[in-house]
C-alpha cells in the first residue's frame, strides 16, 4: 500500500525501572490492513499496544494516528483521536456485575452519551452480528461459555463502530474449534466494517488466519515484517524457531533447574 499510513510508530521506547521493554519500535499499519504482531511472553506486544491507547506512557518516540502525533497533541484532540479505537481485551475483560447487553453498550452509554434504550438496540445489533440472538443480552457473563464470552467481547469492541481495532490475544483460553470460530468472526466482521486492525497474539494459527501482514517482536524491537505468505520464508532464524515451536535456536528461554 502507498500513502499515509493509519498508525505510524517510531523509536518507541518504554522503561520500568532498569527493565527495557520497548526498546525502538518502528512499525506502520495502512488503512484497512490486518496486521498481526507475534513474540514470546514479555517481548513487548502488549506494552506497544497500551502505549497506542494512551494507558501507558512512552519513554519517547512518536506515535501517529492518521497523521497527527497523540503524544503532542492536546487533551481534546487526543480524546477524539482515541475515538477512533475499538478494543477486544485478552481474557474478554467482561465486567461480571453487568448483563451482557450493558457490556456490549458500555462505550455508547459511559463514553458517548447514548441513551440506555438506544444503546441496548445497538447492543442487540452487534450481538447478531457475532451470532449470538437476543435471549443472550439479559444472561450475565458468568452464565456464558469461554467462546460466547469472547463474542460478546468482539461485540462490545465493535459496538461503536471503530476505524481500528486491537486485538490482544483473541483466541487465549478457546479450544482449537472455537479459536478457528472466532478466527472467522473477526475476519469476517472487521471485513464487513472495512476496519484498520492490530493483533497481538502466540497462537501462530490465529495469525495466518487473519493477519494481512505479520510482524515479529523479539527483545523490544521488530526483528521482522512481512506478508502472511512470506512468513514460512522469512529468512529469520528466530521467526523460524518460534513460528514452529521449537525449544533450540537462538531464542533462548529463561528455565529455572534445580
Amino acid at each position: 500500500m502507498t500513502g499515509q499510513a493509519k498508525i505510524s510508530l517510531r523509536n518507541l521506547t518504554k522503561s520500568f525501572g532498569k527493565k527495557e521493554v520497548l526498546r525502538g519500535i518502528d512499525l506502520d499499519l495502512n488503512d484497512g490492513e490486518s496486521l498481526v504482531v507475534i513474540g514470546g511472553s514479555g517481548t513487548g506486544k502488549s506494552v506497544m499496544l497500551k502505549c497506542i491507547l494512551g494507558l501507558l506512557s512512552p519513554d519517547s518516540g512518536q506515535i501517529s494516528v492518521d497523521g497527527e502525533d497523540i503524544r503532542s497533541v492536546s487533551a481534546g484532540n487526543r480524546e477524539r483521536i482515541l475515538r477512533k479505537f475499538g478494543m477486544l481485551f485478552q481474557g474478554s475483560a467482561l465486567f461480571d456485575s453487568l448483563k451482557v447487553w450493558e457490556n456490549v453498550a458500555f462505550g455508547l452509554v459511559q463514553g458517548r452519551g447514548v441513551r440506555r434504550s438506544e444503546a441496548r438496540i445497538t447492543a442487540e445489533q452487534k450481538l447478531a452480528q457475532v451470532g449470538l440472538g437476543p435471549d443472550v443480552a439479559n444472561l450475565r457473563p458468568a452464565e456464558l461459555s469461554g467462546g460466547m464470552q469472547k463474542r460478546v467481547a468482539l461485540a462490545r469492541a465493535i459496538a461503536t463502530d471503530p476505524e481500528i481495532i486491537f486485538f490482544d490475544e483473541p483466541t487465549t483460553g478457546l479450544d482449537p474449534i472455537m479459536a478457528d470460530v472466532i478466527n472467522d468472526l473477526i475476519v469476517n466482521t472487521v471485513k464487513s466494517m472495512g476496519a484498520t486492525t492490530l493483533s497481538i497474539t502466540h497462537d501462530i494459527a490465529s495469525a495466518r488466519k487473519i493477519a494481512d501482514r505479520i510482524a515479529m517482536i523479539h527483545d523490544g524491537r521488530i526483528i521482522w515484517s512481512g506478508p502472511v505468505s512470506e512468513i514460512d520464508d522469512s529468512g529469520n532464524a528466530m521467526v523460524d524457531q518460534f513460528i514452529n515451536g521449537r525449544a533450540e535456536g537462538p531464542i533462548k528461554m529463561q528455565v529455572l533447574r534445580q
